[in-house]
């Protein structure tokens, strides 16, 4: 984990996306999509069953290693309205363990939606809710144009490419956004099976707007890397 001061706040972000919040004991995690490879499996696409074992055993290393009491996911927590349905015992299992170890709250996203998504929090534990507040920090799925307070979401599974010696590598990042609103931060895809969108992509920008700067931050060589990705003009 690497330190992560954001909006007047202390965070430590973790190798593997999720970001931990030490006041609030809290373990934010975005975009887990879970189930996805049984939706491509159903359209034909025949892919190993096992991202939601992988992504939720992600999920627990980050609360043994945080100590955290406390998950949010930030939404598009199953890949599509079935996908609670779909999930095979032993990860169901594993959910059900989490959900029952910490106090669990699931923020809904786009993928969040139909007719099964009222019966999820029957069927996995947890709570259900559109947005939070907590600590002043709006939590949410998609970042909102024109926000000015405080906010954390995910959705657009931002990820940076860098060059490093001769060498092109993309890894997911956060994208921050600093200005007079005191901060917005834009999370990696925790979820195992997620592709990315450049981090300077112009929907990302355009939706941490407004601001003063723009920056992708991931952690390299347990230090919080900082790259900038866009910077109001003087």
């Amino acid at each position: 984990m690497v330190p992560l001061s954001f909006a007047h706040h202390e965070f430590a972000l973790t190798q593997s996306g999720a970001l931990y919040w030490p006041s609030e004991s809290a373990l934010l995690v975005a975009d887990l999509h879970l189930e996805k490879a049984s939706f491509f499996a159903q359209h034909g696409q025949m892919i190993p069953p096992y991202d939601s074992r992988e992504t939720l055993e992600r999920v627990a290393t980050a609360i043994r290693e945080t100590g955290a009491r406390r998950v949010i996911t930030l939404g598009d927590n199953f890949h599509d309205s079935e996908g609670s349905i779909r999930l095979e015992n032993h990860a169901a299992g594993m959910l059900a363990a989490l959900t029952r170890a910490v106090d669990w709250v699931w923020i809904t996203g786009n993928h969040d939606t139909g007719s099964d998504w009222p019966h999820m929090e029957t069927r996995t534990g947890g709570s259900i809710a559109e947005e939070l507040e907590l600590g002043g920090m709006i939590l949410r799925h998609e970042a909102q144009p024109g926000e000015t307070r405080p906010e954390m979401s995910g959705h657009f599974h931002p990820r940076l490419r860098v060059n490093i010696r001769k060498r092109s590598i993309r890894r997911p990042c956060a994208v921050v956004s600093t200005g007079q609103t005191g901060g917005r931060m834009i999370l990696p895809a925790f979820g195992t099976f997620t592709g990315g969108m450049d981090a300077a992509d112009p929907a990302i920008l355009r939706a941490l707007q407004p601001a003063d700067r723009i920056d992708a931050v991931l952690p390299v060589g347990g230090k919080l890397a900082q790259f900038p990705l866009w910077k109001h003009a003087a």
